[in-house]
C-alpha cells in the first residue's frame, strides 16, 4: 500500500494531513505540484474517485481567472490541469484507486 499526498497550495488542510501521516507514522510520498508533472492516468485516477467537480478549486481567486475554472468537460480539463496543476484543491491524498480531497482521517483511517 502506497500513499502519495498531492500538494498544490500550502494551506491548513495540508499542514493537517502532512501531521496525521507522520503522527501515525505511515509512510507517505509527497508530491509537490509545482514540480511534480501528473500524468493523463493520475488525473483520470483522481476524477475517477473523487469527480471533476471537487478537483478544480474553483473558489480560488488565480484560479477563476483562468478559463479552465469554467469547462465541464473531462477533455477539456485534463489538458489544463497537466499544464496548471495549481486548477487543483489541495491536499489530494490518494492510494491505489482511491482518492480524496482535502482533510478526510476517517477515509484515511480505512486505508491503512
Amino acid at each position: 500500500m502506497s500513499i502519495q499526498l498531492y500538494i498544490g497550495k500550502k494551506n491548513f488542510d495540508v499542514q493537517k494531513a502532512q501531521r496525521y501521516f507522520k503522527e501515525r507514522r505511515i509512510p507517505v510520498q509527497e508530491l509537490d505540484l509545482k514540480k511534480h508533472v501528473l500524468g493523463e492516468r493520475e488525473i483520470r485516477v483522481m476524477i475517477d474517485a473523487v469527480g471533476l467537480e471537487q478537483l478544480i478549486d474553483r473558489e480560488d481567486k488565480k484560479v477563476k481567472e483562468h478559463p479552465a475554472c469554467y469547462y465541464d468537460r473531462e477533455s477539456l480539463l485534463i489538458p489544463a490541469i497537466r499544464e496548471n496543476p495549481w486548477l487543483l484543491k489541495s491536499p489530494i491524498v490518494r492510494c491505489g484507486n482511491k482518492a480524496t480531497v482535502g482533510y478526510q482521517p476517517e477515509v484515511w483511517k480505512e486505508w491503512t
